[in-house]
């Protein structure tokens, strides 16, 4: 859901983790930045520097677990319908 008002502090970097394995963009626009990336990034390192976050992109936000859950994986089933 997008924002009408640019977020700003901790309710900026929740959506923006919440969002950061979307891509940029999206969690741009639902941040409440439209399409002003560059004032989203900017808003965004200062609002982490705040909390002692030090990040450079988006990605640093995302968790290994965020990572982990992202992932397909493998799909291990038996050659055959009749093996099991």
């Amino acid at each position: 859901m997008s924002q009408k008002t640019p977020l700003t502090g901790l309710e900026l970097v929740d959506c923006a983790k919440a969002n950061a394995t979307s891509g940029i963009a999206i969690a741009c626009e639902r941040c409440g930045y439209a399409n002003q990336t560059g004032a989203f990034l900017d808003a965004l390192k200062v609002a982490c520097a705040g909390m002692g976050i030090e990040i450079h992109e988006l990605g640093d936000l995302i968790t290994e677990q965020q990572s982990i859950l992202e992932t397909k994986g493998i799909e291990i089933a038996p050659d055959t319908t009749s093996e099991l």
